[in-house]
C-alpha cells in the first residue's frame, strides 16, 4: 500500500513540519509522561579493532577489520539545563536528510548521580534516530541511553543480510563494554551493572541471542537461501550450547525488550534454544506482523520458558507497531530512489504512531524500573487483565476505585482499546 495522495494532505500541516519526536497524547498513558531531568545528547563512534569482516568473508577465509559504531547517547542532564533541541537525520531512502526536533540538549552537563545503561538497537535497515522517541523518554527518567548505528544495515549503507545475522548481537556487547569503559563526564554516570537491552526486529533478533537465545543447529547448517546464513561457520558462533555463544553472555543485561523480532517466522530458534534466556523479557508485537510474523513471535512467548515474561500485543498493527518515531513530513512524498513513499516504513495503517510510541515509553518505563533500578511497585502497571478491553472502570468522581475496578493502570477511561497484555513465569 502506498500513501502518496495522503503525502499531498499531510505533508504541509504545522504539526507534520515539526517533525517532533516528543510528543505526548492527552490520552497517553500515565508513564509515558517525560521525567523529571532534563535531557543531554552528545554523538560518539565506538570502533571494535578486530572485527571479523563478514562481507569479506569466504568459507575458507575471514578476515578483520575495524568496525566502527556511531551512536547518540541521552542522558540525564544537570538541574537548570534548558530543554529542546535538533537532529539531522536520513530517511528510509538514506539520501533526504530531515530535521527531527525533540526535547535534548546537546553537550549539556550530567546529572549528579548513577543511572542504568540502556541500549537502542534499530531494525534493517534503519538508524540510530529511528527510535529516538524511547531514547529521549527514558533518559528523562534517570537512564543513560545509547542507540547505536549499525554498520551494513543503516539506510545509507545497507549491505548483504549475512553481516547483520552475525554481527548485530556482538554490535551490542561491544557497546554495552564501550560504555562501561567510557570515561568523562558522561562515562561517569553509567551504572553498568544494570543494563537493559531494546531491540527492534533486526534488534530484537539480536538482543533475544544476546540475552541467552543461542540459535538452532537447523540455522546454522541452511545454506539456501544464501542471504540467511554466512560464510564458512560465522554464524555458528551463536549456535546454542557453543562456547562462543556462552561468552557473549553478560550477567550486567537484566532486562530484555524485543520489539517484533524476526527470526523464529525462519526457524533460526528452537525451544531448546530459547530456554537459554534467563533474563526477565518483554516482547511487543503487532497483531498482523507479516514480516516477522505474529504466529511466530508468540512461539518466541511460549518458548522462552527460562524466564518471566511479558507479550503485549497491539491489535491488527503491523510490523511497525510501537517502535518507530512519527513519520517524519518529508517521507509523505514518494522518493525517486526507493519509488515509494518512506512514510509506510515509520507508520501503520491502524494505529497512530504517537499513541504507539506512548504506550511503548509507559510499558518499558514500568518494565525497566521494576528490573533496573529494583522499584517493584511498578509489577503493578504490568499485572493487568490480559484484554484490555475486559477491563472495568470503576471510579468515582473522587478518584476513588471501586472493589470492581480491573481497568488497565495508569490509563484513562476508554484508552486501553486494542490492546493485550499476557505473562507467563519462568518454568511455564
Amino acid at each position: 500500500m502506498r500513501y502518496a495522495t495522503l503525502a499531498l494532505c499531510l505533508a504541509a500541516t504545522p504539526l507534520a513540519a515539526e517533525n517532533r519526536i516528543d510528543q505526548i497524547r492527552p490520552d497517553a498513558p500515565e508513564l509515558a509522561a517525560l521525567g523529571a531531568f532534563p535531557v543531554g545528547v552528545e554523538t560518539m563512534t565506538f570502533t571494535d579493532p578486530d572485527r571479523v569482516d563478514v562481507l569479506a568473508a569466504t568459507d575458507d577465509s575471514a578476515p578483520t577489520a575495524p568496525r566502527a559504531l556511531t551512536v547518540e547517547i541521552w542522558y540525564p542532564a544537570a538541574p537548570g539545563t534548558a530543554s529542546g533541541g535538533s537532529y539531522t537525520a536520513l530517511l528510509r531512502d538514506g539520501v533526504t536528510e530531515v530535521e527531527l526536533q525533540g526535547q535534548a540538549a546537546r553537550g549539556a552537563d550530567p546529572a549528579d548521580g548513577s543511572f542504568p545503561l540502556v541500549l537502542i538497537s534499530h531494525g534493517y535497515p534503519g538508524n540510530r534516530f529511528l527510535m529516538s522517541h524511547l531514547g529521549e523518554n527514558l533518559a528523562s527518567k534517570g537512564y543513560v541511553t545509547v542507540s547505536i548505528d549499525h554498520p551494513d544495515s543503516t539506510y545509507d549503507d545497507q549491505g548483504p543480510f549475512p553481516s547483520t545475522l552475525v554481527n548485530r548481537p556482538v554490535d551490542q556487547a561491544f557497546i554495552v563494554d564501550a560504555m562501561a569503559a567510557l570515561d568523562g563526564p558522561i562515562g561517569a554516570i553509567v551504572d553498568d551493572d544494570a543494563v537493559g537491552v531494546v531491540g527492534y526486529s533486526m534488534g530484537g533478533y539480536g538482543a533475544l541471542i544476546f540475552g541467552g537465545g543461542g540459535l538452532s543447529q537447523s540455522a546454522i547448517d541452511r545454506r539456501e537461501p544464501a542471504a540467511f546464513n554466512a560464510p564458512g561457520d560465522l554464524l555458528a558462533r551463536h549456535l546454542a550450547g557453543s562456547e562462543a555463544h556462552a561468552a557473549l553472555q553478560d550477567d550486567r543485561v537484566q532486562a530484555l525488550v524485543a520489539i517484533g523480532p524476526w527470526g523464529r517466522n525462519r526457524d533460526f530458534w528452537d525451544a531448546d534454544g530459547l530456554a537459554g534466556i534467563e533474563t526477565p523479557l518483554m516482547i511487543v508485537a503487532g497483531g498482523v506482523d507479516d514480516v516477522s510474523s505474529y504466529p511466530a513471535m508468540r512461539s518466541i512467548f511460549e518458548e522462552t520458558t527460562g524466564t518471566d515474561r511479558l507479550l503485549l500485543t497491539f491489535e491488527n498493527a503491523n510490523h511497525n507497531a510501537a517502535a518507530p518515531m512519527p513519520a517524519p513530513a518529508e517521507s509523505y512524498a514518494v522518493s525517486e530512489p526507493l519509488g515509494w513513499a518512506p512514510f509506510e516504513h515509520y507508520a501503520d495503517p491502524v494505529w497512530d504512531n504517537v499513541r504507539m510510541n506512548n504506550i511503548l515509553a509507559h510499558f518499558v518505563t514500568a518494565f525497566l524500573d521494576q528490573h533496573l533500578k529494583g522499584e517493584a511497585a511498578k509489577a503493578d502497571f504490568l499485572d493487568l487483565v490480559p484484554n484490555a478491553s475486559d477491563g472495568v472502570w470503576e471510579v468515582d468522581d473522587s478518584g476513588t476505585e471501586g472493589p470492581g475496578h480491573t481497568y488497565w493502570k495508569g490509563f484513562p477511561n476508554r484508552s486501553a482499546a486494542g490492546l493485550r497484555l499476557e505473562r507467563l513465569a519462568g518454568g511455564q
